[in-house]
C-alpha cells in the first residue's frame, strides 16, 4: 500500500505541475502583479522581522527547551497550577514580548514542548501579538479612544477566555500529555531561579530593544527618543552582560565574549551607518562557539535550529500566499482590494464576519495594522468590521496558521482560529451597534 501511495503522489505532482503550466495565466496583469506581490511580501519580511525578530526567538525558544525544566514550566504554567496564576503569567508575558503572530511562535512552541498547558500557552500565543501597548496606543491616538480601549478591553479577555476554552475542549488529551511528561520526569540540576530570570530577562530586553519602533516625535518622551535612536548601542551593552552571565552561569569561556565583543564593537565602527553587518557577525559567531561547545550550551543551539528548521520554511511559503493574494495596501494582488472595501462597509455580521477572517489569513507586521485600518476606515469600513479586524489580525496569520498546525494538530489549529474568528465577530458587531 505505501508504494501504491508513493507512487500515486508521485503522479499527482507531475499532473499538479502540468496544470500549473498549461491554465495559470501568466500574461494577466493581475496574476503577475500577486507574484510580484507574493515576492515582495517575503522580502519586507526577511527585511524587517527575520534578523531582529526572528532570530532572537528562536534562540530564545531554544533557551526555554534546554534551561528550564518542566518542572518549572507545570508550576507556573501547567495544567495543575493555579489557574489564575497560570493565565497571568500566560497574558503577561506575551504582553511584554509586544512582537507580531510570527515572532511569538518559537517561544510559543518552546513553553508548550516545556509541558505549559494548552491553555495558558494559547494565552501566550494570543496576548504576545494581540496586548501590544505601543499598538494600542497608536490605535487610540489614531483610530479613536473607543476603539483603543475596547481593542485593549478585547484583547485581555480573549487571551484568557479562548485559553480557557481550549482548555476545557481538550481537557482529557491535555492530561494524557500532562500525565506523560510528569511521568517522563525532569532534567533541572538545580540551578537557582534568580539565574535563569536574569538569563532570559537579558535576552527578552535585547529582542525588545532591537525592536524598538520610532517613536511619534509630538507625543513621545525624551527616554523613548534617546531609546529608539541609540537602540544598537544599548543593544551592544545588554549583550555583554549576557555574556558575562553565560559565562558566570553555564560556564561560557570568558575569552570568547571578550574576543566577540571586541570583533562585533570594531565591525560596528567601520560599519557604523549599516548596524546589521555587525550585528550578524555576532550572531554567527556566537553560533560558532556554542557548535563547539559540549553539553548543554550545544544543546541549546541544536534546540534553536530545530525550531528553525520547523517555522522559518512554514512562514517563508505563508508569507507568500498572503502576499499573493492580498498583496499590501495601495497595490492589487489577486483578491481585489475593492472586494474586501465592500465586503466590510457596514456593521452586519457578515460584514464583521468576512473582516476576522480576512484579518486572521492577511499577515500584520507589527504596528502596520493601525495605518491599514485607518485607509479601510477612509473607504468606508465600518468601526465594528474595523476592531474585528483588529482583533483577530495582529494575533493570527496564514504563515503562524501552518506552524501552529505542526505543534498542536489540525484539530486544536483550527479550534483555535474558530474561536478567534467567533469572539471577534462578535465583539465587533456589538460594538458596532452601540458606538456607531
Amino acid at each position: 500500500m505505501s508504494e501504491k501511495w508513493k507512487e500515486l503522489k508521485i503522479l499527482l505532482i507531475m499532473l499538479g505541475v502540468f496544470a500549473a503550466a498549461y491554465f495559470l495565466p501568466f500574461t494577466s496583469a493581475r496574476f503577475l502583479n500577486g507574484l510580484h506581490e507574493a515576492f515582495f511580501m517575503l522580502q519586507e519580511y526577511a527585511q524587517l522581522h527575520v534578523l531582529l525578530c526572528l532570530i532572537p526567538a528562536l534562540f530564545i525558544a531554544g533557551a526555554v527547551s534546554v534551561f528550564i525544566s518542566s518542572d518549572s514550566v507545570m508550576r507556573f504554567l501547567g495544567a495543575k497550577a493555579p489557574k489564575w496564576l497560570a493565565y497571568s503569567v500566560a497574558s503577561v508575558s506575551g504582553a511584554i514580548l509586544a512582537v507580531c503572530s510570527c515572532t511569538i511562535l518559537p517561544l510559543f512552541s518552546g513553553i508548550y514542548k516545556r509541558g505549559a498547558g494548552l491553555g495558558p500557552a494559547i494565552a501566550f500565543l494570543y496576548s504576545g501579538p494581540a496586548i501590544n501597548v505601543l499598538a494600542i496606543v497608536m490605535t487610540a491616538r489614531i483610530l479613536g479612544l473607543q476603539m483603543g480601549i475596547a481593542r485593549t478591553v478585547g484583547a485581555v479577555v480573549f487571551s484568557v477566555v479562548i485559553g480557557y476554552i481550549m482548555h476545557l475542549l481538550f481537557r482529557k488529551e491535555e492530561q494524557v500529555r500532562q500525565d506523560n511528561l510528569m511521568n517522563f520526569g525532569s532534567d533541572e540540576k538545580g540551578r537557582p531561579l534568580w539565574q535563569t530570570i536574569v538569563h532570559f530577562g537579558l535576552m527578552i530586553l535585547i529582542l525588545i530593544v532591537l525592536n524598538w519602533a520610532k517613536p511619534n516625535s509630538q507625543t513621545a518622551s525624551l527616554f523613548m527618543n534617546w531609546m529608539y535612536y541609540n537602540k544598537w548601542l544599548v543593544t551592544g551593552l545588554i549583550a555583554l552582560l549576557f555574556g558575562v552571565s553565560l559565562t558566570v552561569f553555564y560556564g561560557f569561556k570568558l575569552w570568547k565574549v571578550i574576543v566577540t565583543a571586541a570583533i562585533v564593537w570594531l565591525i560596528g565602527f567601520l560599519y557604523s551607518s549599516q548596524p546589521l553587518i555587525p550585528f550578524v557577525m555576532g550572531v554567527f559567531l556566537f553560533s560558532v562557539w556554542l557548535l563547539l561547545e559540549k553539553g548543554e550550551l550545544r544543546t541549546w543551539l541544536d534546540s534553536t535550529w530545530d525550531f528553525a528548521k520547523l517555522i522559518i520554511p512554514l512562514l517563508f511559503i505563508g508569507v507568500m500566499i498572503a502576499g499573493s493574494l492580498l498583496g499590501h495596501p495601495g497595490q492589487e494582488a489577486w483578491v481585489p482590494s475593492r472586494w474586501i472595501e465592500m465586503a466590510v462597509g457596514g456593521n452586519s455580521l457578515l460584514a464583521n464576519f468576512f473582516a476576522s477572517i480576512s484579518g486572521a489569513f492577511m499577515y500584520f507586521a507589527t504596528l502596520t495594522e493601525v495605518p491599514i485600518l485607518q485607509g479601510l476606515l477612509g473607504s468606508g469600513m465600518g468601526k465594528g468590521p474595523a476592531l474585528a479586524l483588529l482583533l483577530a489580525g495582529p494575533a493570527l496569520s496564514l504563515p503562524s496558521m501552518l506552524v501552529i498546525n505542526t505543534v498542536l494538530g489540525l484539530k486544536k489549529t483550527a479550534a483555535f482560529v474558530t474561536l478567534v474568528v467567533i469572539f471577534s465577530t462578535v465583539t465587533g458587531y456589538f460594538f458596532g451597534v452601540f458606538f456607531v
